[in-house]
């Protein structure tokens, strides 16, 4: 019987050197049933080149969590912009360029959509590009959702690719007085004290697998977030309709961390999360959470973006906080 289809989105932005590297471990796991779709968000360096030379053969990769090969290439690849009378079952890779950068959201909305089009797929799954995969992490994340109908959404151990045994995240908790979503397993070296599956608040958008029925039930990414708190928004609108999120620990990820938005520390991230902080809260926070939120931030908004302006040396930050700020207020 063959395995369920997955269509495994990567969004690249100016990071073709991490992307090359997440490609070919993609192109290594032992799932036999799956298409990438690569969505370029208006890259301005020459990411798009170097991706199709890596398809073809002509870029190496260097990596310590696997040996590179040529025995797997060329990829059948096409360019669907370019290309859109060959789409079909027998490409590996398909390549979508974007006009605009759509964000985290709209631009894994955009690998969603076109492969519910043409490769009608069982799932689906978001991987940032800057992570490096296990060859059999995908069989375990889908092994786990086709033993329960009611999980909709999966997600792997994600470590930290720098220290290959440290946690990063293996799933998430809501923090409702403070608007943040708490990575649980963070900076743990990992003695086993993770090995049992467990249901989560939501699970981290580095790498999410989420089942079709849920989109067709649930709908896309809000891409008025645009970057952070999309995977949170997702899954509670999952959980509205009795999905649960399971974390499915012999499924193995490692991530650089913040390669595009940056977090607090660039303005890019620092606005975002600011902003969605309020949008998030407004929506989904009960009251009395919603009030503590309120005061907590008129304390932060005094002190926060001095304090990182000063911290990271950067003076944007103070202007991206407020901007954040403002927007989070007056936007829904």
């Amino acid at each position: 019987m063959e395995d369920p289809l997955v269509a495994i989105i990567i969004l690249n932005w100016n990071g073709w050197e991490d992307t090359i590297e997440c490609l070919e471990s993609v192109f290594q796991i032992n799932y036999s049933n799956y298409k990438v779709v690569l969505v370029d968000n208006n890259s301005s360096d020459d990411s798009l080149q170097k991706i199709v030379n890596y398809a073809e053969g002509n870029e190496t990769i260097k990596s310590k969590f696997f040996k590179y090969t040529l025995a797997n290439k060329p990829l059948r690849f096409v360019k669907v912009n370019e290309c859109p009378d060959v789409i079909n079952q027998n490409n590996q890779l398909f390549i979508i360029e974007n006009n605009l950068n759509e964000g985290f959201a709209e631009g894994n909305n955009i690998g969603i959509r076109f492969a519910s089009e043409y490769l009608n797929p069982d799932y689906y799954l978001l991987l940032n590009n800057d992570t490096v995969v296990n060859n059999d992490f995908l069989n375990h994340l889908v092994d786990e959702g086709e033993k329960d109908e009611t999980i909709g959404i999966l997600g792997p151990k994600i470590y930290y690719y720098k220290d290959p045994n440290k946690i990063w995240c293996v799933g998430g908790k809501i923090d409702w007085k403070f608007a943040r979503g708490l990575h649980i397993g963070i900076n743990e070296h990992d003695h086993g004290q993770y090995n049992e599956k467990s249901n989560f608040d939501y699970i981290n958008g580095t790498a999410l697998l989420l089942k079709q029925e849920v989109v067709n039930k649930v709908g896309l990414l809000n891409k008025n977030l645009f970057l952070y708190f999309e995977e949170t928004d997702l899954a509670l609108r999952a959980s509205l309709l009795g999905y649960k999120n399971l974390y499915v620990p012999k499924s193995e990820v490692w991530h650089k961390i913040s390669k595009s938005g940056g977090g607090i520390s660039k303005p890019i991230g620092l606005y975002y999360i600011t902003r969605n902080r309020w949008i998030f809260m407004k929506k989904w926070a009960k009251k009395p959470n919603y009030i503590f939120f309120i005061c907590w931030q008129l304390i932060g908004a005094l002190i926060l973006p001095i304090f990182l302006s000063l911290y990271f040396r950067n003076r944007l930050l103070f202007k991206a906080y407020f901007r954040g700020l403002q927007d989070g207020i007056t936007k829904n």
